[in-house]
């Protein structure tokens, strides 16, 4: 079991600490937290979240918060947020969490609609590369009864953590480029397109190749409004593509990758080419 610490700042603002600690370290004096009378379902959050190197993303999220009568929902002392943990749910699985609470709207005297954001900051090394891809959904709250929370007495607050409910995608943000010559071509002749493919590294904070990846050679001719793929062509150690096809018309060249669980989806920008 943990104890995340809500912290009340001032001014009136909330935020959440995010201090885990461990049971062993809580148990001595100030007791030890009841288990509160709360459940929660119907988690909603985004099925994927694209992260680049520094810009701070926002993830919403919406639940129900089910409690008991005994439970103040409405209380300046009660918590509750979503959050998003790697891996097996332990003490030490990385987590990520919001600036603030979530906001609860009483929707019946036991349920309300909790609504809130995870807020990442690869910047300040919030994620590592090796944590790309599935993460799992879970929720908390905590209610101090009038307890001081610099000093509370355990034994008069309670706490409630669940696991297991739900899941979505943290990802390397990707880029991808083309550009195709020559500009102008005879009809014909020989096109040669090239482009890059590359991803967020969120250790290093820059850009860098994916490489190995399957990436689709599509045209679209002028006039029109739909992109047709041609071939598909593998980036290499640096994340480099390079292929060359046969100039028939004008219109526009491009990239596309289809994305892996790491990293999303993208297509280049069109290049277009006056086929003569």
């Amino acid at each position: 079991m943990r104890i995340r610490a809500t912290v009340a700042a001032v001014s009136g603002a909330l935020a959440l600490s995010a201090l885990a600690v461990p049971a062993a370290q809580a148990v001595g004096d100030s007791g030890t937290p009841y288990t509160l009378n709360v459940s929660f379902s119907k988690v909603s959050v985004a099925t994927a979240i694209k992260v680049g190197t520094t810009s701070e993303v926002s993830a919403s999220y919406s639940y129900t918060l089910t409690h008991g009568s005994d439970v103040n929902i409405a209380a300046k002392d009660f918590y509750t947020d979503a959050f998003l943990y790697h891996g097996s749910y332990s003490d030490s699985a990385p987590e990520l969490y919001g600036d603030n609470p979530a906001t609860c709207t009483a929707t019946s005297s036991t349920t309300a609609t909790c609504k809130g954001t995870v807020d990442i900051y690869p910047a300040d090394g919030d994620l590592q590369n090796a944590w790309a891809g599935g993460w799992n959904v879970g929720a908390e709250a905590v209610a101090f009864n009038g307890q001081d929370q610099n000093n509370p007495d355990l034994s008069k607050v309670g706490y409630k953590d669940q696991s297991g409910l739900g899941t979505t995608l943290v990802q390397r943000y990707s880029k991808l480029t083309a550009d195709a010559g020559p500009e102008p071509v005879a009809k014909g002749k020989t096109l040669t397109i090239t482009g890059k493919l590359s991803r967020a590294n969120w250790e290093d904070h820059g850009y860098h190749g994916y490489t190995g990846q399957p990436v689709k050679l599509q045209f679209r001719k002028a006039g029109t409004s739909t992109y047709t793929t041609i071939k598909t062509v593998t980036t290499d150690s640096s994340g480099n593509l390079k292929t060359t096809t046969t100039a028939g018309s004008d219109g526009y060249w491009r990239f596309s990758f289809a994305g892996t669980s790491t990293t999303p989806a993208v297509s280049a920008t069109g290049d277009y080419v006056d086929v003569r």
